[in-house]
């Protein structure tokens, strides 16, 4: 495959995913992704044979990608707490630069119904469920059960993508800031208790032996 070719591959796959971000699945067509990309109608069968499921498909598949890697990067800070708090400015952030605009792609494929492509609700369905182990693991190694960890994995992902929907629509931050503060709030209290957190047990003096 050609450079040329290549990057025109890419720039759609960059376009779709954009698009579901502030568009939506639905409005998320061939021709907004070419007029969006400015790559050449005949490039899209060639590229996706699959058409426009395949393509959406892997917009998912690149933004859970990113996403799951800014978790990653989050993931090494010492401090758990520390990790989860950059995880919720980072889509604050994105909410202010945009304007409002950018939502999550993934959640934008995961609302709508998709018959005609019933791979898109299992692409969606397996990023969240990375996210989602990313953070568990995070847990994990800060001393939580398996457990405890994956259901506050799944609780902070729930909570941020249902903050950052209250955000758009509401054309305000506080949804996100409010779902940040509980979950810091939360955090602090379900590590404070955490077996790695509890003081080592002090040995106990031993009774002298009697001469």
């Amino acid at each position: 495959m050609s450079a040329r070719r290549s990057d025109s591959r890419d720039r759609m796959v960059l376009s779709a995913a954009a698009l579901l971000r502030e568009h939506g699945a639905g409005a998320t067509s061939i021709d907004r992704v070419l007029a969006h990309s400015g790559a050449p109608r005949g490039s899209v069968y060639h590229h996706f044979p699959g058409g426009r499921a395949q393509l959406i498909d892997e917009a998912v598949q690149l933004a859970g990608s990113f996403i799951a890697g800014l978790i990653d990067a989050a993931m090494q800070a010492d401090d758990p707490v520390e990790a989860i708090d950059s995880f919720f400015v980072l889509w604050h952030d994105r909410l202010v630069e945009s304007d409002f605009r950018a939502g999550c792609p993934i959640v934008a494929v995961a609302v709508e119904t998709n018959d005609d492509a019933p791979q898109l609700a299992r692409s969606a369905a397996a990023v969240f469920t990375r996210w989602q182990e990313a953070l568990a693991a995070l847990f994990v190694r800060h001393g939580l059960t398996e457990e405890r960890s994956r259901r506050l994995g799944a609780f902070i992902i729930a909570a941020v993508e249902g903050a950052v929907i209250m955000c758009r629509a509401e054309r305000s931050t506080a949804p996100i800031e409010a779902a940040a503060a509980e979950i810091h709030d939360l955090l602090l209290y379900a590590l404070r208790d955490r077996p790695a957190a509890r003081p080592p047990l002090r040995p106990q003096p031993q009774p002298r032996a009697r001469p």
